[in-house]
């Protein structure tokens, strides 16, 4: 009879804990400001779900964001709703009278480097990977799925085929997200470690498979063409975040023409690489990167001079840190949502490609973080037509050295609940939630 009983008595004391918090100043209440700093929030990244979840249909809550503000607080309207989600969720809040709200509101713009953001929808999210009803898994995990899905934040898997059937505007994404990929056609630079492999050897299957269906003769001319498409997407008004070996690839896929301009060495595609194939890139094509240099070698597990080279590094040598910068909020409000934290230095983390050589970064980039003291950005934003595309380097910010077959594993985030790096990621997922700004009052 002890088991029952002790599991009823959990139940009912967390039923009257929701119902305590309910009723706590439920009366004089009128907002709920959902603190960011250092300290105060029980848990930063659920935050961000709460607060998709309140701009989600039906709720359509006015939310807003607090940039600068107590570690870029958000401010959601206080209803019985939002305190019960926030409780299942472990989001700490503060309750706010209009009085509280409207005293800190004027505070927050007229400071000299904060401003409120309105949020209005809850964005449309993409992730590019292979459906769930694919016999393939990559043998890695993707961090912005690991933080949309313990943030709660639903997302639709897309891959080839849905990218160039013009899945992206017809359906309305509003966001894609790009992680460990190969728009190269060089199937990962996997081949010296992992020809022989199982799993290798069936993603080369699938991919040449899914080129010749779409009418490609090559792997590389396939993805060339995805990455056209995603180029035109961002072009129409479309964001995308993409991080590891996603933003290198995918410029050095434009600056190919998509592929027409063969890369791809002999041992992986049967045909011979173009002569002078790198003076024929063309880098009025390319997203972020210019005047790079390619690594066609198959043997070689780079792809470009873009990235930092990883030679052995310790996770507790710092030398992978990077710095975000701060921005005016008033003046830059895109950088200043996407560098939104409650810490200044983010712990570094490796990946194929882990940081963006700056030499190779085109003048109209804006920096958003540098690995300190080095040549190496890790975090860059730029636009493209009506709309924007941001860059982050390394794999994984809570798995310093990802390796793969590690994602048989992901990152548990109930124990990074803090964790700058992934708040980085999902600052990205709520920024196209701000379209517009509020009047200032």
């Amino acid at each position: 009879m002890k088991k029952p009983y002790t599991r009823l008595t959990h139940i009912v004391r967390f039923f009257i804990l929701i119902v305590s918090v309910i009723a706590v100043n439920a009366a004089s209440a009128q907002w709920l400001l959902i603190p960011m700093e250092q300290g105060k929030q029980t848990n930063h990244l659920k935050a961000y779900g709460l607060t998709y979840w309140a701009l989600e249909v039906p709720r359509e809550y006015r939310c807003y964001w607090w940039l600068n503000y107590r570690g870029g607080a958000f401010v959601l309207p206080d209803s019985q709703d939002v305190r019960v989600r926030a409780v299942l969720m472990g989001v700490h809040f503060e309750a706010m009278s209009d009085a509280d709200y409207t005293g800190i509101k004027q505070t927050v713009l007229e400071g000299s480097n904060m401003d409120e953001i309105l949020l209005e929808k809850a964005p449309k999210i993409a992730v590019y990977a292979p459906s769930e009803a694919s016999p393939y898994r990559d043998p890695w995990d993707d961090a912005v799925k690991i933080a949309l899905d313990y943030a709660q934040i639903p997302y639709d898997e897309i891959w080839d085929k849905e990218v160039q059937s013009g899945v992206l505007q017809a359906k309305g994404y509003d966001w894609l997200h790009l992680h460990h990929e190969d728009f190269t056609g060089q199937h990962g630079k996997f081949h010296a470690s992992f020809s022989t492999q199982v799993w290798y050897q069936q993603r080369m299957l699938m991919f040449e498979q899914a080129a010749a269906e779409a009418g490609f003769q090559r792997v590389p001319q396939h993805k060339g063409q995805t990455a056209q498409m995603i180029s035109d997407y961002i072009a129409n008004g479309g964001f995308i975040f993409a991080m590891c070996s996603a933003p290198e690839t995918l410029d050095i896929a434009l600056a190919t023409r998509g592929g027409a301009i063969d890369i791809v060495a002999p041992e992986l595609d049967g045909t011979p690489i173009v002569p002078n194939a790198e003076t024929q890139l063309d880098f009025q094509r390319t997203l972020a990167f210019e005047n790079f240099s390619l690594y066609t070698n198959p043997y070689r597990y780079e792809f470009s001079d873009i990235d930092n080279p990883n030679p052995d590094r310790d996770a507790q040598s710092g030398v992978e840190d990077f710095k975000l910068f701060e921005f005016a909020a008033k003046h830059d409000p895109i950088p200043t949502m996407l560098t939104q934290n409650h810490i200044s230095v983010v712990p570094g983390y490796l990946g194929q490609t882990t940081s963006f050589n700056m030499d190779k970064i085109r003048g109209s980039i804006t920096i958003l973080g540098q690995v300190e003291g080095t040549n190496y950005a890790k975090y860059i934003h730029g636009k493209l037509g009506k709309g924007t595309f941001t860059f982050l380097g390394g794999h994984d910010p809570e798995d310093y050295r990802h390796l793969v077959g590690e994602g048989a594993i992901p990152t548990n985030l109930d124990l990074h609940k803090h964790s700058p790096g992934y708040r980085l990621i999902l600052n990205n997922i709520l920024f196209p939630a701000a379209r517009k700004k509020p009047q200032k009052t």
